[in-house]
């Protein structure tokens, strides 16, 4: 029995992984659940899995669950998930919160001897190199979520990572992958929110229409597998079926496949290195037909060199990088800026920022400046 802590239990990746363990009561016991501000879901998960340790971001929303529910342990802010990820009664903490505000509460699970299950880029991209060796010290595993990187992960297994000659990072290209350039900036938030094959929050889905979720997972691939940034590159791949490849010295191309369902990847991540049937939908590649691969275009996606020169910057960069297009995201869907000012505003944040080693409380502060330069942005 593996006993977890969900960062994030009412976002996407937090309700799918509910919907694993469910599927697992053998294997699988939910103690601790966190969420941002919505506490009437996360009562009804909390009274779904008999959970009594919860907490939530947002200070309202905590006073109001601690009215309906007394003889809670309710926790709240960015202390509050700390409490829930070093509990001692937690064997793993499933870092699934978007943004940066899951990095400390990574660290503090990892001092405190918790192994992670990591869905959130953010952490990996502000402070990859602290994480990775604060786990190496402790003897830690971080298995990705992602499912590109839970693609690389699974076929490394056994694998020397010396033999590697590259990464093949797979993109769907994203709701705007066929329309012209010149119309993409009158693209409205409504029509880049059409994922052609995977459902996922509004956030995760305009990067994914931008690349700069491939460009967080160029650095998020560099930290987690100890690959140079130019020997991981990105495939547009429309079918979502191939979700990582791996080539080695010798040629041999390793890759993994399935269906575009983010359950699969995290299953592996809760159950590494066991594997369990539990009826998920099984991919068919007879019904599949072709599958298609080519070179990302980097016109349409510009994200794609911005995150490596963030990743060629180094130190606090990459924090910057990520806060900033934070920001222009949200923008962009309160119809603030136009879509191809996404990237543009990223750009510019990153121009003002000096970088510096990236310690956890240089990349809190950086990610604070760095999300107030973009709200103030304004389109050239």
């Amino acid at each position: 029995m593996k006993r977890i802590a969900l960062l994030g239990s009412t976002g996407s990746i937090g309700t799918q992984c509910l919907d694993v363990a469910a599927r697992l009561p053998e294997h699988i016991q939910v103690v601790a659940l966190a969420a941002h501000r919505d506490h009437e879901r996360l009562w009804q998960q909390a009274q779904r899995f008999g959970v009594q340790h919860v907490a939530l971001k947002d200070e309202s929303s905590a006073a109001s669950l601690r009215e309906r529910q007394p003889d809670w342990h309710v926790y709240t802010g960015d202390e509050g998930l700390q409490a829930i990820a070093t509990l001692p009664e937690v064997d793993m903490v499933v870092v699934g919160v978007a943004g940066v505000c899951g990095l400390a509460a990574t660290v503090a699970a990892l001092r405190a001897g918790k192994s992670i299950a990591l869905a959130s880029k953010e952490v990996l991209v502000a402070a990859g190199e602290s994480v990775m060796s604060l786990a190496k010290e402790r003897g830690l595993s971080v298995v990705p979520i992602d499912s590109e990187h839970s693609a690389v992960f699974q076929c490394l297994q056994g694998e020397r990572i010396e033999a590697v000659n590259r990464i093949l990072l797979t993109a769907s290209g994203g709701a705007l992958r066929d329309v012209p350039l010149e119309q993409l900036p009158s693209v409205n938030p409504e029509r880049a929110l059409q994922h052609p094959t995977w459902r996922m929050g509004a956030k995760i889905t305009i990067d994914s229409a931008t690349l700069m979720n491939k460009g967080l997972e160029i650095i998020e691939a560099h930290w987690l597998f100890g690959v140079p940034a130019d020997r991981v590159q990105v495939v547009l791949h429309p079918q979502s079926i191939v979700h990582a490849l791996v080539e080695m010295r010798d040629g041999s191309v390793l890759a993994q496949l399935g269906l575009p369902d983010m359950r699969l990847p995290i299953q592996y991540a809760l159950l590494y290195p066991e594997r369990v049937d539990t009826r998920l939908p099984r991919l068919d590649l007879t019904q599949v037909g072709c599958l298609t691969f080519s070179e990302p275009d980097p016109r349409r996606y510009p994200a794609l060199q911005v995150a490596r020169d963030a990743l060629a910057a180094g130190g606090t960069m990459p924090a910057a990088m990520n806060a900033a297009n934070e920001v222009a995201v949200a923008r962009f869907l309160k119809g603030e800026i136009r879509f191809t000012d996404i990237v543009q505003c990223v750009r510019d944040v990153m121009e003002k920022h000096t970088p510096q080693p990236a310690a956890l409380e240089a990349v809190q502060h950086v990610d604070t400046w760095a999300r107030e330069q973009a709200r103030l942005w304004k389109s050239p």
